[in-house]
C-alpha cells in the first residue's frame, strides 16, 4: 500500500508541485530567492591611465640605459668592471711569520695593478683581518699610478708594514721585486722593511693619452703628475731625492738596498727570528 504524502505548502490545490523557483500557479518567487548571478561585466585592464604609466617607466628606463651605456662604452668604465668583477689583476694569500720576537699576519699580494685594484685591496684586507704592525707584502711589476697612490694611502691609514716578497707554499716569504706604481703602495708603510734578495724598481712615470688627443696638455699633465708624486712621498717620510732617480732614465733602475735606505724608502732591514 502507497501512503499518502502530503504536498508542501503553496502547492497547485491538486497537488502536483510547480517546477524549481516557480510556483504551480505561475507566481514568481519570494523576495530572498537567490537568483543565479547573470553575465559578469568584463573589467578594462589596460585604461588611459595604466598606458600612460607604462609609457613612463619604459621613457624612464630608456633614458637610464642611454647614460649607463655612455658612461660603460669608456675604455676606462669596462677597465674598471672587468678588473673588479670578472678577472682582477691582482692575487693574494695570507699567512704568519715570526719575525722581531712575534708573530704577524701576513697578506701577500701578487700581479699587476689594475684599474680597480684599490678596491680589490680593501676588501682582502678586510677578509684577512690585519692589524696594525701586519705585513702586506708586495710582488708587482706596477700598473696603475693612481691606484697604487691610494693604495699606499690605505696602508698608512691602518698602520700598516710593506715589504718586497712572496709566500711560498710552506708560508715562507721568497724574494720578489716591486716596480714602477708598487713602489709607491710599498712607500704607503708606517714601516718599510728590506728584505734580502728583493728589489725595488723606479723609472720616469708617463701620462696615458691617445696620440690624436688634442685637448691635452702633456706638459700640463706631467707636471701635476710630478707635482702628485712629490707632495705623496714626501708625506710618507721618503726623500724628494727619489724623483731624480725616477726621472733619471724611461727604463727601470733598480735600487740597491743600500741606495733604498739612504732614500728613507726602506726604513729597516727585515729581522727574522
Amino acid at each position: 500500500m502507497i501512503p499518502k504524502i502530503k504536498p508542501p505548502s503553496g502547492s497547485s490545490p491538486n497537488g502536483a508541485a510547480g517546477p524549481w523557483g516557480k510556483s504551480a500557479d505561475g507566481a514568481p518567487p519570494p523576495a530572498d530567492y537567490d537568483a543565479p548571478p547573470g553575465p559578469r561585466r568584463r573589467r578594462r585592464w589596460f585604461g588611459r591611465g595604466t598606458l600612460g604609466s607604462i609609457l613612463f617607466v619604459v621613457l624612464i628606463f630608456a633614458l637610464w640605459t642611454g647614460h649607463a651605456w655612455q658612461d660603460l662604452s669608456q675604455p676606462a668604465a669596462w677597465a674598471y668592471w672587468k678588473d673588479l668583477y670578472f678577472s682582477p689583476s691582482l692575487s693574494s694569500s695570507t699567512g704568519m711569520i715570526e719575525a722581531n720576537g712575534r708573530s704577524r699576519r701576513v697578506l701577500a699580494i701578487r700581479g699587476p695593478i689594475g684599474a680597480a685594484a684599490t678596491t680589490w685591496f680593501r676588501e682582502r684586507l678586510d677578509d684577512a683581518k690585519l692589524a696594525s704592525g701586519d705585513v702586506v707584502l708586495l710582488s708587482s711589476p706596477g700598473g696603475r699610478l693612481d691606484q697604487g697612490l691610494i693604495m699606499g694611502e690605505v696602508i698608512r691609514a691602518r698602520g700598516l708594514t710593506t715589504m718586497v716578497g712572496t709566500l711560498d707554499g710552506e708560508g715562507r716569504i721568497r724574494p720578489s721585486y716591486c716596480a714602477s706604481a708598487c713602489v709607491l703602495v710599498y712607500a704607503g708603510g708606517a714601516v718599510r722593511e728590506a728584505f734580502p734578495g728583493s728589489a725595488l724598481g723606479v723609472h720616469q712615470f708617463t701620462t696615458d693619452l691617445a696620440r690624436d688627443d688634442s685637448r691635452r696638455d702633456i706638459v700640463a699633465d706631467t707636471q701635476r703628475t710630478t707635482g702628485m708624486i712629490f707632495e705623496y712621498v714626501t708625506r710618507m717620510g721618503v726623500s724628494p731625492t727619489i724623483l731624480q732617480a725616477m726621472s733619471a732614465s724611461r727604463d727601470m733602475r733598480w735600487l740597491t738596498e743600500r741606495e733604498a735606505l739612504d732614500l728613507r724608502l726602506s726604513t729597516q732591514r727585515f729581522a727574522a727570528n
